[in-house]
């Protein structure tokens, strides 16, 4: 039961830093990030056996996807956090360290780029859109928050709930 409240709070901790860097970077830089919505049709369209589309967007909307879309994130945050668990052991979660954490989020950035971005019609690591190194980086940067997330979330469950 630890294993799982440890996950579940580091995933969602992870996940609402990450959130909040595209609110600043929406806010104080208006770059746009990415649209859940999308990610909850593209889900949506997997039900029916479709795995990838040339345009996301130019796909039939699916009831509920940006609900689903944003499930899903919180989801993937929190199985990414269980993974990190699983690879460091109960030990690191007592006493983190960054490292782990940030080798973690860094990995974490496979899959966008060679899951979701080819599925939304983006291509490998962003290949086909307008700017892929611009985009790379982003998802790049974005992934690191996440691990400092991960490796934040640690650091307080470890001290509210020592072993």
């Amino acid at each position: 039961m630890e294993f799982v409240l440890r996950a579940v709070l580091m995933g969602v901790g992870a996940t609402v830093l990450m959130d909040l860097w595209a609110v600043f970077l929406k806010r104080a830089f208006a770059i746009s990030s990415l649209d859940y919505a999308m990610v909850g049709r593209w889900l949506g369209h997997m039900a029916a056996g479709r795995f990838t589309h040339a345009r996301i967007a130019a796909s039939p909307a699916i009831r509920g996807e940006r609900a689903i879309g944003w499930a899903a994130h919180y989801a993937i945050g929190i199985i990414f956090a269980g993974l990190l668990l699983i690879a460091c052991g109960p030990g690191w979660a007592r006493s983190p360290t960054l490292g782990p954490a940030l080798a973690a989020g860094i990995l974490t950035v496979a899959a966008p780029f060679f899951i979701l971005q080819p599925g939304l019609g983006l291509g490998i690591a962003a290949s086909r859109t307008p700017k892929p190194n611009l985009a790379r980086i982003r998802s790049l940067v974005t992934h690191t928050i996440f691990g400092f997330g991960l490796y934040g979330s640690a650091e307080i469950l470890a001290k509210v709930m020592p072993p």
